[in-house]
Order: structure tokens, then sequence, then C-alpha cells
């Protein structure tokens, strides 16, 4: 989940609403994830990490 996403105060009333809150919580907390596979190596080349890092700068630049 994206915890970017949460950036405002909100309020629950009522104790139906909350336990229904709480429960919803245990239950994503408790929820299976698979694992992912990630394809991925460690950059130790300067050269290398100089490359990507302006790879993404102009990426972000041409946003």
């Amino acid at each position: 989940m994206a915890t970017s996403s949460i950036t405002r105060n909100f309020v629950i009333t009522g104790k139906d609403k909350v336990e229904a809150f709480a429960n919803a919580l245990e239950e994503s907390a408790n929820a299976y994830v698979p694992p992912r596979k990630v394809s991925a190596r460690q950059l130790t080349d300067p050269k290398e990490i100089k490359a990507l890092m302006m790879k993404a700068k102009e990426k972000k630049a041409n946003g």
C-alpha cells in the first residue's frame, strides 16, 4: 500500500463504524501477500552509477 496516499486526518464515529474499521485494518495486516521476484544487481563502478543517475535526471526533467 502506498503510504504517500495517506495525507489527511479523518474521524470515525459510531461504535459499529469504529469496529468495522478496526476489523478491516486487522484483516489487511493478516492478508497474505505473495513475494515478488525482482531482477536487480548492485552497481559498484562509479561510471555506471553516474550514467544511471544522469538517465534518471533526464527522465525527471522530461517528465
